[in-house]
């Protein structure tokens, strides 16, 4: 029994074609396939792969494969033979052309064949370099499988002298790695590979935190600490630095600065706040029940109208990988943080005014929140004692450091544009000179 799954032409590009089973890979280069052979016709030092050459440059040769059950006689027909041994590396085996233009599945089992290619034409089809659509066919190959232990490479049969040049380069190629040097070869290169992945992570990371890897505690702190990042990272770290009695200062500092800028530090039940913050003593009513806090302000007629335009924070130069970094490697996208602002019930913007809210019951207040992606709006204009109300509730938060960073990234907010002015303030409390 003879199965032929290739019968007819197939179009050849740099006088190749190939047999390719690696799924993974996308074949041989030319010196690696012929490695340490005495045939040049037929690449197979690289596993799973054969590397085929014709005498065509570039056009459609003769091309049959057979798959048999034993060794085939040799027909006399062919001018140039030889054999090598093969064994693909997956359960699908396939003839590809140069460039994968096309393709034809083999059917080969995961198992030792011996290998006969046989080629008749070659010099006229090199002579000729090119063959167009309507021109008569040069050169045809036969590709012959049938099951065999492994063995040498040969030359059955040399008659042209396109098949002397190939066999010659065959001979001057080193030997092909050992299955050990082979398999010693790719765990090297495994390592080198996680090695430049783990330097790439560490390298984004430390430049996704202002170029300072973060303390285990700011990996897991949560809070605000992505929106207060890209303000100022060095001082992200300086708080983390500075322990909790620091923290707690920090957190007291920036709720204090935020009320007073936003004009709420008189109100008295603004005032009841701030002392339990400074007594550290839980937030008195309404901040025990957040709907009554924004009620409270709502409903408070001294509640100033200030507003501020949006903080924006400096830019910075973009990531660059290490310099012995691999090119394709894909980069890590930089988490984009949305800037939240709201409740923002007197928040004024030169847009255009949408429909009217849905009616709610009388014992609810509406508020709108806003997020977006990306750089803020410069000409969005903000309700200055609202941005100012979460930082006293980021102060009484139970842990120190996320109560510093949640209360500056709030007050940073309040103060809108002339946000610097709050973190000279803080960078003072961090380095004790305040």
């Amino acid at each position: 029994m003879v199965r032929r799954p290739v019968e007819g032409e197939a179009h050849v590009h740099y006088g190749q074609i190939y047999v390719e089973s690696d799924p993974d890979s996308f074949g041989p280069g030319l010196a690696e396939a012929f490695a340490g052979q005495s045939a040049g016709l037929c690449g197979a030092s690289v596993p799973g792969a054969l590397w085929l050459t014709t005498g065509l440059h570039t056009g459609s040769v003769g091309f049959t494969v057979e798959v048999h059950g034993q060794a085939p006689p040799l027909d006399a027909v062919w001018e140039d033979v030889v054999e090598v041994s093969f064994c693909p590396v997956s359960g699908s085996s396939e003839l590809v052309e140069w460039g994968g233009e096309d393709f034809w599945e083999l059917g080969l089992e995961e198992t030792d064949y011996r290998v006969r290619y046989c080629a008749k034409g070659m010099d006229e089809a090199r002579r000729q370099d090119t063959r167009l659509a309507e021109e008569p066919q040069l050169d045809c190959y036969l590709l012959q499988f049938w099951p065999a232990p492994p063995a040498p490479d040969c030359v059955l049969k040399q008659t042209s002298a396109i098949a002397a040049y190939w066999h010659d380069y065959a001979r001057q190629q080193p030997p092909p790695p050992t299955p050990a040097e082979r398999a010693e070869a790719e765990r090297l290169a495994r390592l080198a590979q996680e090695q430049a992945e783990r330097e790439r992570r560490l390298a984004y990371e430390r430049w996704d935190w202002g170029g300072q890897l973060p303390s285990q505690a700011l990996r897991n702190v949560g809070g605000n600490v992505r929106g207060l990042l890209p303000f100022d990272p060095a001082l992200v770290h300086a708080i983390d630095a500075a322990g909790p009695a620091t923290q707690r200062a920090v957190a007291l500092l920036a709720a204090r600065h935020a009320c007073e800028v936003a004009g709420l530090a008189e109100l008295g039940w603004i005032a009841a706040a701030l002392t339990a913050l400074t007594e550290g003593r839980p937030l008195p009513s309404p901040f025990d029940d957040p709907d009554r806090v924004w009620q409270a302000l709502e409903s408070d007629a001294r509640v100033p109208g200030r507003t501020v335009g949006r903080p924006v924070p400096p830019e910075r130069p973009p990531f660059q990988p290490p310099a012995r970094d691999d090119a394709h490697m894909p980069v890590p996208k930089p988490e984009q943080t949305p800037q939240i602002v709201g409740p923002a019930a007197a928040m004024k913007s030169p847009s255009p005014p949408g429909p009217p809210p849905t009616p709610r019951p009388a014992a609810s207040t509406p508020y709108a929140l806003t997020a977006t992606i990306g750089a803020p709006d410069p000409s969005l204009r903000m309700s200055q004692p609202h941005m100012a109300v979460p930082a006293l509730l980021g102060a009484a938060e139970a842990d120190p450091l996320q109560a510093a960073l949640d209360t500056v990234y709030a007050a940073v907010a309040t103060y809108g544009e002339d946000y610097r002015t709050l973190l000279q303030v803080v960078w003072a409390v961090c380095q004790g000179r305040s």
